[in-house]
């Protein structure tokens, strides 16, 4: 992989999880002092990480991220913030930054403590195994999974008008409870360009706009969702020029996209991956909380989950928005095939219709309306009898 330069990885087992064969713990170490922002959770009930984070960001001079899974160390007072900031400290004083230089994330059970005596021995023994390789990467990648079959990762570059190679990569997680803004989510994007910390701020909103911000599961926005950009200069040292920024902006936007979807494609108990789209809307803003409604209703993903290509649920949802549109200007299509245009249905192959959304674990659902011309995308799953099961005895 073609990762940026001046970066190092770890992924190890600190004692968190019961497999020891199974990361647990993440340190990712910028060599060079790093711009960094963040976007976080807008959940009032929020993770002692997060209020860590959220007082630092904005800024420069960051040395370190740490993560952890399986302890979200949320709802846990005033020695949660204290853990947070002392996980923070530890990962930066491990190699060789200031205690304040340190950025922090967990996932996991919410309301329980930190074991901090695992995760001291963990921070040492992260900082003893960083490396460049891939290896390490993915394992950092892997250390802060929770529920995910998979390590869920991007990696791109693009080059400068003088011909300098700039590199982006990030890495993620997430699998249920997921919901804009953001989702239960971790990830933290990371590359060798020179930002300056308000640029960094504002292309890192504008990328979680279109991306983590779009992809919804169960409609329940979590207390520790945070997505990190780091831009530690290793590459340029210089500001981009403005066509530079606006090609890293759209390398950025694309990157923050893959990772994004990879969430839902790994949903919980999920058997359809389901990507909304929503046109002819007067704004963007209306586009979405159409979409959402649509993305979150139980009965379109219970639908969905049964391959039944029933049209009247998708429309009605539409309705509940809270948005006004012109009925009769409303047209749906599945995987393709017209069911309802002009406000009426049309003639259709059910059976062709269900075998389209049975046989296939992609499903795309098309709304459109006659208001305008804005339009968005969101990304789901169905709801499925084991996507019950599996949070129903989560915590037992």
């Amino acid at each position: 992989m073609n990762l940026p330069l001046g970066y190092r990885f770890s992924g190890v087992h600190c004692g968190l999880k019961s497999d020891a064969s199974v990361p647990d713990l993440s340190l990712l170490v910028s060599d060079k002092p790093a711009a960094a922002a963040g976007v976080f959770t807008p959940n009032l009930v929020c993770g002692a990480p997060v209020q860590v984070d959220r007082k630092r960001l904005p800024g420069t001079g960051f040395r370190a991220v740490i993560g952890n899974s399986r302890c979200a160390n949320a709802c846990t007072g005033e020695q949660g913030i204290k853990d947070a900031e002392e996980m923070s400290a530890l990962a930066a004083q491990s190699i060789g930054g200031e205690p304040d230089k340190g950025l922090v994330m967990s996932t996991g059970v919410i309301g329980t403590m930190l074991p901090m005596d695992k995760i001291r021995s963990g921070i040492k023994a992260a900082a003893a195994a960083l490396n460049t390789t891939d290896d390490a990467f993915l394992n950092a990648a892997r250390g802060i999974m929770t529920t995910d079959t998979v390590e869920k990762y991007a990696v791109k570059s693009f080059r400068l008008e003088n011909g300098t190679e700039i590199r982006l990569a990030g890495i993620c997680k997430g699998a249920a409870m997921i919901a804009p803004h953001l989702a239960t989510m971790l990830a933290v994007v990371f590359t060798d360009a020179f930002l300056e910390p308000a640029d960094a701020q504002r292309l890192i909103s504008e990328a979680a706009d279109v991306s983590f911000n779009c992809i919804t599961i169960d409609g329940h926005t979590s207390t520790s969702d945070t997505l990190l950009l780091l831009a530690n200069g290793a590459a340029a040292e210089n500001a981009m020029l403005p066509k530079d920024r606006e090609r890293f902006a759209a390398v950025l936007r694309e990157i923050c996209i893959e990772l994004a979807v990879k969430i839902p494609a790994d949903g919980e108990g999920a058997s359809h991956f389901v990507t909304v789209d929503v046109q002819g809307c007067r704004n963007a803003e209306e586009a979405k909380k159409i979409a959402r409604k649509i993305s979150e209703d139980a009965l379109v993903k219970t639908a969905i989950c049964g391959a039944d290509p029933n049209w009247g649920r998708i429309v009605s949802a539409s309705g509940t928005a809270g948005v006004a549109y012109n009925p009769k200007g409303v047209s749906l299509h599945i995987n393709g095939i017209p069911l309802f245009d002009g406000g009426e249905p049309v003639p259709f192959d059910k059976a062709a219709a269900a075998d389209s959304i049975r046989k296939n674990r992609d499903t795309h659902i098309v709304l459109r309306l006659s208001e305008g011309s804005e339009s968005v995308r969101f990304w789901t799953t169905d709801l499925t009898a084991e996507y019950v099961r599996l949070n129903s005895d989560y915590t037992t």
